[in-house]
Parts: C-alpha cells; structure tokens; sequence
C-alpha cells in the first residue's frame, strides 16, 4: 500500500470544523496522483506518452469526518485489471489507525491522440506493484439515472473548476450536486458514475431526485448527455464528526 500523512488544514474545513465531503475526494485523489509520481509514472510521463487515467466510477464510504487539525494517513494500492479498466482501493484513518473512510474506484486509460479508451496492459500497472486484496465493500460502478426528478438551477462551468486535463475536476461535480440538492448535512456513502467530461465554458443542467435520506443527482449539458450521477446518503445525525479522545 502507498501511504501519505497529513494534517487537516483549517481551509479544507466547514462551518462545522470538519473535513468537507470535497475535502475528502481531494486527499483521495492527491494520494493516487502521489503515487504515480513517486513511481515515475506521473501527469509528465503521461503526457510524454499521450495518456490519461481517467476516473470512470468511484464508491466512498465515511464513517467519520476528521477536525481541523487532526492528523490523518491517506492510502491506496490498485487490485488489478480488465480490459479498459484499472482497479483501486483508498483508506483514510487518524492518528490512532482507526478507520475514517474507505473506497472503491473504476479507472480507465485514456488515449489523447484518438480520444479513446486504451486497453490498460500488465506494463501500464507494473509500476504501482502486485496488485493487493480487494477491500471489502460494494464495488464502484453504474448509478441508475432516476426516471424522474425536479430540475435544478443550470450551472456554467469556471475556470476554478477545471483541472489539469481541462476537464471538470472529478471533486467538483459532486460540489455542483451537493449544491443543486441542497444537502447541508455529512453524507455517509457517495457513489460517483462519470460519463462525459465538462469543460470551461459548458452549462450543466442539474436533476434531483431524493428519497429518505438518499439523493440521486444527474448532471446533464444541454444536449441532454449525462455527465455525471452522483447517489448520495447522509448521515443520520451529525455525532460521525467526534474528535480525537
């Protein structure tokens, strides 16, 4: 497993003083970013070689959000490969080993001379190791599109929104649902389908559909593909953002 600690910043917290939900998709992300570019095989390489990994699903589960200030170790290792797909696990916990979240992820090998998925070969995962024990949890994948919902207010896509692959940061458009749904509470489970990248410029036109504490919300352009369904539940009460005893 590729590990890297850190220290809650008071800038990635909430009104609540915890860990934001986009807080956590960043320190996941970055640990995986981290670990392509200690083994050599980082956005430069990529580049060199006109290749992306792109995120196609992920499932996170969180049993607690961390305070500001808190220590924490973010890891990952990958489980292997099928076809277009790479497969990896993440963990978070405190200070004292315990567990603070967990995910599944579903990644595919962009090609950026044809715009099309590449066939992910032993050599592109080679770097990262043997692939470790899958953890055990539900795995990554489809998020059903509710047939219907309550249209939310457009969103333009700006430029603090896009990455490094002039793309929609995968963290942003659980942002933008977050928003569009209105949930103000932790969520506890968040499942992510990503189905076409947004760009600068694009306007994303928001469907939410809720049940109990679940909310489904799909990110549509206005040429009605789907960008992204995001299915988040929340939490029953606030009591998962306890600190360190």
């Amino acid at each position: 497993m590729y590990q890297f600690e850190s220290r809650i910043r008071y800038s990635e917290t909430g009104e609540d003083g915890c860990l934001t939900l986009t807080g956590m998709i960043n320190y996941l992300q970055d640990c995986s970013i981290f670990q392509s570019e200690d083994m050599g095989v980082g956005v430069n390489y990529l580049d060199e070689v006109c290749k992306a990994w792109m995120l196609s699903a992920w499932r996170i589960r969180i049993m607690r959000y961390p305070r500001q200030g808190e220590r924490v170790a973010i890891g990952t290792w990958h489980y292997g490969q099928k076809g277009i797909y790479g497969y990896r696990n993440f963990i978070m916990e405190d200070a004292g080993g315990k567990r603070l979240a967990e995910a599944d992820s579903r990644w595919f090998l962009l090609d950026l001379r044809t715009g099309l998925p590449s066939r992910v070969r032993p050599e592109d995962i080679a770097p990262y190791g043997t692939p470790s024990e899958r953890l055990p949890m539900e795995a990554a994948g489809r998020v059903m599109v509710p047939p219907d919902y309550v249209e939310g207010r457009p969103v333009t896509i700006a430029r603090h929104q896009i990455d490094t692959n002039h793309h929609v940061n995968n963290a942003q458009y659980v942002e933008i649902a977050r928003e569009a749904a209105g949930i103000n509470g932790a969520v506890r489970q968040l499942h992510v389908d990503y189905k076409k990248a947004a760009v600068l410029g694009d306007v994303l036109y928001p469907g939410i559909s809720r049940q109990g504490r679940e909310t489904t919300v799909v990110l549509h352009n206005d040429r009605k593909e789907v960008c992204a369904a995001i299915w988040m539940e929340q939490m029953e009460d606030e009591t998962i953002s306890e600190g360190e005893e």
